[in-house]
């Protein structure tokens, strides 16, 4: 199948092109000529983009107000809660996410992904946050003391089956009682999480609000540092430094400052540390860190579907357009380590995003979709005519 004349909108720039599609894949892209009676869907006035990755979602939360709502549901109500969720997240053109554990529920949800027996998007998944006894996410997570309890935490998770390991190097916004700038692991502890999965062969993840958790996770060799809330200005040049990618889920902070009558205690320590978050994203962005796309979905107020606004957000607060659209494709894509994704490159998976218009001239397009393509097949979209079109081209 040939899709003509689109507005094609990746890495490379924007430009207008064709997009050939052959199975699941991208077979080429550029100024191409239809192959006999090659099925040809023609797309002037629409961009088609790779389909966005969410470096960071929580599908087993779905906007509660806390999460003492979630932690008393069973493992059934919780897989059903996160298959609505993976389904919600993959109609708003979401075609890959990391989604950030919860009673290693998230890697069963993953593999029926996988299957085709529940819709959802290309999913990397842990199965319980790391923390300290006591610590942010306890709930769901794995608490840990000693690095001897670290070590055989990520093991477990190992054994079954995590793409990657998660820790919280500090407190957090929702969980009571905890403090989101003081470190709450030791050294000894952080070193053992990122040694062991370095050698188990997964990559890890630190929430990290606070300055010197993610400084410390960063001395210890963490691959991304999820939140980076209270950055200084030393913290930033070793995300440089480095190579550590930044995930800001500026979408996080953003709802729970905007409900304050129903999630005041989540909101007055959010309002404390809000404005240093986007100083600090400013900075990491002004510095060169590596940015991916994260959304922080589910969390208060910060529902699946919606990921689309994180893009916004990036852009309203220190990025190009074009720059805040790579950060949640292609970097992002790489960050997880999602292969042949995040592109409209041959040889990547025909996963797509089709908008109205450019979006890199108006963002709020991509909240939208025209119509979202996995793997080849039309699995969502509110324009019929183009929907139509494209099932019709791709059952010839």
């Amino acid at each position: 199948m040939l899709l003509r004349d689109a507005t094609l909108v990746d890495s490379a720039g924007v430009r207008v092109g064709d997009v050939r599609i052959d199975g699941d894949r991208i077979a080429d892209t550029g100024d191409l000529a239809p192959h006999g009676d090659e099925p040809v869907v023609d797309l002037d006035g629409t961009a088609v983009l790779p389909g966005l990755v969410d470096a960071h979602v929580h599908y087993s939360l779905s906007g509660e107000p806390s999460v003492e709502d979630v932690i008393g549901m069973s493992d059934a109500e919780l897989a059903l809660t996160e298959a609505r969720n993976a389904r919600a997240t993959l109609e708003a053109g979401v075609t890959g996410v990391r989604v950030m554990g919860a009673r290693d529920v998230d890697v069963e949800v993953r593999d029926r992904i996988a299957a085709g027996d529940i819709p959802g998007p290309r999913t990397v998944a842990n199965c319980r946050s790391i923390t300290a006894t006591g610590g942010h996410g306890h709930h769901l997570g794995r608490e840990i003391t000693g690095a001897d309890d670290a070590r055989r935490a990520v093991r477990e998770q190992a054994k079954l089956g995590a793409d990657f390991i998660k820790f919280m190097v500090t407190g957090g916004v929702t969980t009571p009682g905890s403090d989101p700038g003081a470190v709450a692991l030791t050294d000894a502890e952080i070193d053992a999480i990122v040694d062991e999965a370095h050698r188990q062969g997964l990559h890890t993840a630190t929430h990290a609000h606070g300055s010197a958790g993610a400084k410390a996770a960063i001395e210890a060799g963490v691959d991304t540092v999820e939140h980076g809330t209270l950055l200084d200005e030393e913290g930033t040049e070793m995300l440089v430094r480095e190579d550590v990618t930044l995930v800001p889920t500026l979408s996080a902070p953003h709802h729970i400052v905007r409900n304050v009558d129903a999630a005041a205690e989540e909101r007055t320590q959010t309002e404390a540390v809000y404005e240093r978050h986007l100083e600090s994203f400013r900075r990491a962005v002004e510095a060169g860190v590596r940015v991916a796309g994260g959304t922080d979905a589910g969390t208060p107020y910060n529902m699946h579907g919606a990921n689309a606004a994180e893009i916004q957000f990036m852009h309203d607060h220190a990025m190009d357009a074009l720059d805040a659209v790579v950060a949640m494709t292609e970097t992002a894509a790489d960050a997880v380590g999602l292969d042949d994704q995040g592109t409209l490159e041959p040889g990547t998976y025909a996963d797509l995003l089709l908008v109205d218009g450019d979006p890199t001239d108006d963002l709020t397009r991509l909240n939208d979709p025209s119509v979202v393509v996995k793997g080849g097949e039309v699995v969502a979209g509110g324009d019929p005519r183009i929907r139509r079109a494209l099932a019709d081209a791709l059952a010839d």
